[in-house]
């Protein structure tokens, strides 16, 4: 009987023991409030990037099946960014989404003495993390204008104030409609010929990577015209967006109504067997790079002003041809 009285004993301290970790860890990390309304989403948010350059997921309320991808590619919390990232950017901007339950952020980070910038999509359920969804561009995997984006999101640390303006409820689109306003936008690059349907206000200016590709003469050029130079509507009259053969895998998660903008993702694919372009005015361009297959995997955000696209925000990077986003919703 003593014997089985120590063994019993010890059976529950060996129970207690295995059982105190588990508990001090639910202690330390709850889960968020439900619902997690702006300001805990843009808190949250700051959350998952101190625990990205601390290498350490267990300081967030994860759901035990939660899910990550990086680049489109499915890996756990303990590869990828959450190895390499080393500090935290100045440059933050949140896009939030109570009714989904889901919040998207553009930031800045630093790898290693390396700097990034991050789209990113993170979703709750019952108040844990059960998606991250990551884009990255690095600094150093692109054009040198991409290049310059990162120090200039550093210094701006914020987004241009008319992103982060509420518009009145009365004003507001719905959310469909908010989705549809934007798969406009992709639309018009599928294929464009400069004859389409243009949503563009007059000051529209779209930035990717950081760097400003409209309004902004001399960056890029399609043959001898100047396209980067042009306001967003006018660079898709010329129809020279056209090396874009196709805009797949297409989603629209995140909608902040109060701010009336999405956070979208996908796939811009460029075919690389356009060699010329005929632009709607009869000119005939050629085709300069862009000669063989490539793709663009995009975490893409546009604000609108009511039935028009304002500004357009986005951070790229080039993957395998015909690639997917690694989410099929």
């Amino acid at each position: 009987m003593l014997r089985h009285t120590v063994a019993a004993a010890a059976l529950a301290l060996g129970l207690t023991l295995s059982v105190a970790p588990a508990a001090a860890q639910t202690a330390q990390v709850q889960p968020v409030p439900v619902p997690c309304e702006r300001a805990c989403m843009e808190d949250l948010a700051e959350r998952v990037l101190e625990a990205m350059v601390a290498h350490d997921a267990t300081r967030l309320p994860l759901a035990p099946d939660a899910r990550y991808t990086e680049i489109g590619q499915e890996m756990g919390f303990d590869n990828g960014l959450w190895r390499t990232a080393s500090a935290v950017g100045a440059y933050r901007h949140v896009f939030a989404d109570p009714a989904s339950g889901q919040f998207g952020m553009f930031a800045t980070l630093d790898e290693n003495g390396h700097g990034v910038t991050i789209g990113a999509r993170v979703k709750l359920h019952l108040g844990l993390i059960s998606e991250v969804e990551v884009v990255t561009y690095r600094v150093g995997a692109g054009p040198a204008w991409n290049d310059a984006g990162y120090a200039r999101l550093e210094e701006m640390r914020t987004p241009l104030p008319m992103w982060t303006t509420t518009t009145p409820p009365a004003q507001r689109k719905s959310r469909q409609e908010l989705v549809q306003i934007a798969n406009h936008y992709f639309e018009a690059i599928e294929n464009n010929d400069g004859k389409g349907y243009y949503p563009f206000t007059e000051d529209c200016n779209r930035m990717e990577n950081g760097t400003y590709t409209s309004n902004n003469p001399g960056l890029v050029r399609m043959g001898d015209v100047d396209i980067g130079g042009m306001s967003c509507k006018a660079g898709f009259e010329t129809g020279l967006y056209g090396i874009v053969t196709e805009v797949h895998d297409r989603r629209f998660p995140i909608v902040d109504e109060e701010r009336q903008a999405v956070f979208a993702f996908g796939i811009f694919d460029h075919c690389g067997c356009k060699r010329e372009l005929t632009m709607p005015d009869g000119r005939v361009v050629p085709i300069n790079g862009f000669n063989r297959p490539s793709s663009i995997l995009l975490a893409e955000a546009f604000k609108m002003q009511g039935d028009l696209i304002q500004q357009v925000q986005a951070v790229g990077t080039s993957v395998p041809y015909h690639s997917d986003t690694g989410w099929d919703r």
